[in-house]
C-alpha cells in the first residue's frame, strides 16, 4: 500500500485495533474455558474475534492475502505485549528481536513503495 500519510497513519491505527480484538477476544475464550471462568466469557471473546475480522475489512489496502499476512507480524508482536500487560509474561531478548523481525516484515509488506 503506497498512499497518503493518512492512510498509513489509518492503517496503522487498524491493525492496532485488530490486534486488541483478536488477541484479547482469544484471551476470553480461553479464561472462559481453561480457567473455566464460564460461557459468557466465551461468548464475548467470540463476539471479540468477529469484530476483529469486520476490523480487517477496514484497511485501505484492497489485497486481502497482504493484509493478513501483514498482520500476522502485528499479532505476534501484540501478543506479547498482551503477555506483559495482562499476564505478567517477561520477554526475553529473543522475543523481542522476533517481534522487530515480525514488525519490519509489517513494514515491508503493507508500506513499501511499489510501481503501478
Amino acid at each position: 500500500m503506497t498512499g497518503s500519510t493518512a492512510d498509513v497513519l489509518r492503517s496503522v491505527l487498524l491493525f492496532g485495533l485488530a490486534a486488541v480484538l483478536e488477541i484479547g477476544g482469544a484471551w476470553l475464550v480461553w479464561q472462559g474455558l481453561r480457567e473455566h471462568r464460564g460461557l459468557l466469557w466465551v461468548g464475548a471473546g467470540a463476539v471479540a474475534l468477529g469484530l476483529y475480522g469486520l476490523v480487517a475489512t477496514l484497511q485501505p489496502s484492497a489485497e486481502f492475502g497482504r493484509v493478513l499476512a501483514a498482520y500476522g507480524g502485528v499479532f505476534v508482536a501484540g501478543s506479547l505485549l498482551w503477555g506483559v500487560l495482562v499476564d505478567g509474561f517477561r520477554p526475553d531478548r529473543f522475543d523481542l528481536a522476533g517481534a522487530a523481525v515480525c514488525l519490519l516484515g509489517v513494514a515491508v509488506i503493507m508500506y513499501a513503495p511499489r510501481g503501478a
